[in-house]
């Protein structure tokens, strides 16, 4: 048991590591192009990616919601 929870805590280091690390490269990339003068080019472009993004992530909690406890077996057919 001692064994598996290391390895848990480990997993769990790494994601939240690695988080940090995209965290700071995002900011890092923000921050050169506020520099340079280019975030509100660069917002202008990411702007519509963003949403459609969070429409797709949005629809996709809302299928699962609305899936009425379909298992991920049936939904792979295309059937509910």
């Amino acid at each position: 048991m001692e064994t598996f929870l290391n390895l848990m805590l480990i997993r769990f280091g790494l994601v939240v590591g690695g988080l940090v690390v995209l965290a700071l490269l995002v900011f890092a990339v923000a921050l050169h192009f506020k520099r340079r003068g280019r975030l509100d080019e660069v917002r202008r472009y990411a702007d519509p990616v963003v949403k459609a993004g969070l429409r797709a992530v949005a629809r996709q909690l809302e299928s699962r919601s609305s899936g009425s406890g379909s298992s991920w077996s049936r939904r792979t057919d295309g059937r509910r």
